[in-house]
């Protein structure tokens, strides 16, 4: 079938062409003489695809002409080009979407404006910038408008890996039980410990914090500043044998550790919600989050605690999912600004 290029953008004239190619696939934008407008992306799909003809100033222009043509009109084309094309050969009717968004993605066998879109998606290079912010508004913007985000990331190679985005309320069964007295913890200068074996397993037992080694107790250094500042325990220099402050003791704890305080937002938060909060050194995390007894069950979530306006790199964001699918958690994202908010990122096949 014939069409032209003009402005940027293409258009069939013929009014019966332009019906068949919107029928098959939803493709451009009918106009009201009869014909059929569309972008680049959409035209140069069908160009590929053997089932479009487009003229430029009366000469035949091929898809290498197109790409050339996109590029220059915007930095992002063959990006955007790549995930709309393997969204279409997935059977997905696609249509652009209002900036940021690129594009909006319809149900198998539905389309506008019978249908509702399913996803919205983003289109991005593995070297773009991973703007934790940004993604969140942008989960915000999709469920108000009950849409499901994806980002699709293209590799050099051009392969794609897709990444839903949704926000979550983690919860979990733990309730505070509150110590009969405070106990004693000795401030090793980057642990602690509780000597006394009654207190020890007292402290554990209430809501699994730290490991018991022996008969004594090891706890972490964010488990204890939160323990003080709830007056479960009370905190001793090992050296001097001095009690420290809970000022003290945070100041100490950020020496030791330079985003100690984010972390310990982000673990007084879960803990909040009824989550029981370990380590999660092992696995490359922050924090890996049980909803009940660590010992029955295994964790639900791996948690990596961020700034408000963090920006990182995809590749990073793509070793967190994948270790965390590798040892079938989900990965969460922490933003720590005026509240916490979390995101969770996990692969999916759309």
């Amino acid at each position: 079938m014939s069409a032209v290029l003009k402005d940027g953008e293409i258009e069939i004239l013929d009014e019966s062409e332009a019906s068949q190619i919107y029928s098959k696939g939803y493709f451009g934008k009918p106009q009201s003489g009869g014909s059929l407008r569309m972008d680049l992306i959409e035209g140069l799909y069908l160009v590929e695809s053997g089932r479009l003809e487009v003229e430029m100033d009366g000469k035949i222009v091929n898809a290498n002409t197109l790409i050339r043509l996109g590029h220059k009109r915007e930095g992002n084309f063959e990006i955007r080009y790549l995930v709309y094309r393997d969204m279409r050969k997935r059977g997905y009717v696609v249509k652009s979407g209002v900036g940021p968004l690129d594009f909006r993605v319809y149900p198998r066998g539905g389309g506008p404006p019978t249908a509702a879109s399913k996803y919205w998606v983003i289109a991005l290079s593995e070297r773009a910038v991973f703007d934790l912010k940004g993604l969140i508004g942008l989960v915000d913007r999709a469920v108000a408008a009950r849409k499901s985000l994806l980002a699709a990331v293209v590799d050099e190679e051009g392969d794609l890996t897709y990444y839903k985005v949704s926000q979550v309320s983690p919860k979990g069964r733990g309730k505070r039980r509150k110590a009969k007295h405070p106990a004693e913890a000795i401030f090793f200068g980057d642990r602690v410990m509780i000597l006394d074996p009654e207190d020890a397993r007292r402290i554990h037992e209430s809501e699994f914090f730290g490991r018991l080694i022996g008969s004594r107790l090891q706890l972490s250094l964010i488990e204890t500043a939160f323990l003080l500042k709830r007056g479960d325990i009370g905190v001793v220099n090992g050296r001097t044998g001095r009690r420290i402050s809970g000022a003290t003791f945070l100041k100490e704890a950020a020496n030791v550790q330079a985003d100690f305080r984010m972390r310990l937002r982000v673990y007084e938060d879960l803990k909040g919600r009824g989550i029981v909060v370990k380590t999660g050194f092992k696995y490359g995390s922050h924090f890996r989050a049980y909803k009940g007894d660590p010992a029955t069950g295994h964790a639900k979530y791996l948690v990596h605690s961020f700034p408000a306006s963090y920006k990182g790199m995809w590749p990073e964001v793509s070793r967190a999912v994948r270790l965390a699918h590798g040892v079938k958690k989900d990965i969460l994202f922490g933003r720590v600004g005026r509240e916490i908010d979390y995101i969770r990122l996990y692969r999916i096949r759309p």
